[in-house]
């Protein structure tokens, strides 16, 4: 029997302070398969990542990668299964004392099986992939916000994961910077690789995905294509997809138009 390929989250549960988090949560990224996990802010999307890293863990349920479980793995069994997942975080997260080129080899550094000469090359072939060779030099604090994105991105392929998770990727960019963003993830998915974006940003995920979970109140209620998605009649997406007057957290007691804007000056 061939071996799985992709990353199977199987009725997942993970708790804080008795406060659930996720409950029986069940996702398959297919490799070669682009998909974002959608949800409201706070919903556990980027928990999830964080024990598909290994960096958490479930009270109960089970992860795969490749059809290998990450329950029981000791240390040096789960770094090597990591090996073939990078993320890129929300907010970049580069090494500030580091330059623009330290921190893209960062790992490879780390692993220790390469040359510098080597990793000088690799380093300077994926900062060419996001266009940004020049700032091989600079450190994160010269950068712009959309570059940093664009750096984390060249470390986080540097290492060749099979894998590669967005946390929040456009958070924060201006246009052009989410349109740069939206262009490299279409590039590595040309190249074949996988990638699980999480996001309530729906433009940026219609974009790029082909496949969407949707999480709501700790569960999987949704799994399923774009199509698929827009159609739904299931309340929670329907509000996520269109809100309304009703989605308001407090309702205004003046009401919206000229007489609202001048009690808020």
């Amino acid at each position: 029997m061939a071996q799985e390929r992709g990353i199977r989250i199987s009725n997942l549960c993970y708790s804080v302070d008795n406060r659930q988090i996720l409950a029986e949560v069940s996702i398959f990224v297919e490799k070669g398969v682009n998909r974002t996990i959608l949800g409201a802010s706070g919903a556990g999307k980027t928990t999830i990542l964080k024990l598909m890293l290994g960096l958490l863990q479930p009270c109960s349920g089970e992860i795969l990668i490749d059809g290998v479980s990450l329950a029981g793995l000791s240390e040096a069994e789960l770094i090597r299964v990591r090996r073939k997942l990078a993320i890129v975080f929300q907010g970049g997260a580069l090494f500030d004392s580091m330059t623009v080129g330290e921190n893209v080899g960062y790992r490879l550094f780390q692993d220790g099986e390469l040359s510098e000469s080597e990793i000088e090359r690799i380093v300077l072939e994926k900062l060419g992939f996001i266009g940004l060779e020049d700032t091989i030099d600079y450190y994160p604090s010269q950068l712009s916000g959309g570059m940093k994105k664009r750096v984390a991105i060249a470390r986080a392929l540097a290492s060749e994961p099979d894998y590669i998770l967005f946390d929040e990727p456009t958070t924060g960019l201006d246009p052009v910077g989410v349109y740069n963003i939206c262009h490299l993830m279409h590039q590595l998915q040309k190249e074949g690789k996988t990638t699980l974006m999480v996001t309530h940003d729906l433009a940026t995920a219609f974009a790029v995905s082909e496949e969407f979970s949707f999480i709501h109140k700790a569960r999987l209620i949704f799994d399923g294509t774009r199509d698929e998605m827009l159609i739904s009649r299931l309340p929670a997406i329907r509000e996520f997809l269109e809100p309304t007057d009703s989605s308001l957290f407090v309702a205004p007691k003046t009401p919206i138009g000229k007489d609202f804007h001048e009690a808020k000056r």
